[in-house]
């Protein structure tokens, strides 16, 4: 029997190089950050101490006539993990200028890596950290005694909109930092944008006692997009058209910004 004969089949399906690169880059960034227990420690904590914290200092906010929440730890949960995926992405940026400056991004420049694995690993690194603290978050919260009639259904949907506004962030902070190339122009810019875009939403109180103009500056603002989708399928009577109608605004605006990433990556290749 001939060689080609008594060969097997090629497999119905078999993952494109370049996702296969991405995911090992994703492995690369991900060793490199659990290197670092002290970072990672402070990852974990932080969003511990908003939930408590914030849960503490604005519990009786519910009493507010038109809140529309029986506990404020309830209402709170989706916010901190909002807040938590904009303020640990925002950063992402800073681990590609790092590259840059110690040149192990020239390196890899000149591999058969695809380009987009490069650029894009941090970000998927950065979005199943996101995944990861939601959880961490959400399970503290039970144990605070927050409910979750959306089931799990609700909570997963929560936790895929907060990676998907991560992932916006993320590809955003990496084209910044290609653009900037420096740590206090990046620090500065996530600094200013990181408190407006988590109060000018509804992640500490609900819109219908926001002013009227922050209610408007809401419906445009990606971190309300997230919380909206996820509170709606955490809902006992979860309205999936607003997940849906949410959720795909958001995932419009990450393609964008990772696009965004991809062109300033390709301005920078030839700049070196």
């Amino acid at each position: 029997m001939s060689a080609t004969a008594s060969s097997s089949p090629a497999p119905a399906f078999a993952p494109s190089a370049a996702v296969r690169e991405t995911w090992f880059m994703t492995q690369r960034q991900f060793m490199a950050f659990v290197r670092q227990p002290a970072y990672l420690i402070i990852t974990l904590i932080q969003p511990v101490i908003w939930l408590f914290l914030f849960g503490a200092l604005f519990h009786k906010v519910v009493e507010l006539p038109g809140f529309g929440s029986g506990s404020y730890l309830d209402y709170l949960v989706p916010g901190v993990i909002v807040m938590s995926a904009v303020s640990s992405n925002m950063w992402a940026g800073m681990g590609t200028l790092e590259e840059i400056e110690r040149g192990t991004l020239n390196r890899f420049l000149i591999t058969p890596v695809h380009r987009s694995a490069l650029m894009n690993a941090n970000v998927v690194m950065q979005a199943l950290t996101t995944a990861f603290q939601s959880v961490i978050i959400v399970l503290l919260g039970w144990l605070g005694g927050a409910h979750y009639p959306g089931g799990a259904l609700g909570l997963l949907v929560l936790i895929v909109a907060a990676s998907v506004l991560g992932t916006v962030f993320g590809a955003f902070s990496n084209a910044l930092g290609m653009l900037v190339r420096e740590r206090e122009s990046i620090i500065g810019i996530n600094t200013f944008l990181l408190l407006p875009m988590t109060f000018l939403s509804s992640a500490f109180m609900a819109a219908s006692l926001m002013p009227h103009w922050m209610q408007v500056v809401a419906r445009f603002n990606p971190v309300n997009w997230a919380l909206e989708a996820g509170r709606a399928a955490m809902a006992e009577h979860p309205d999936w058209w607003s997940v849906l109608s949410h959720g795909g605004w958001l995932v419009l605006l990450a393609a964008g910004a990772v696009w965004l990433s991809m062109r300033t990556f390709r301005s920078y290749q030839k700049s070196v």
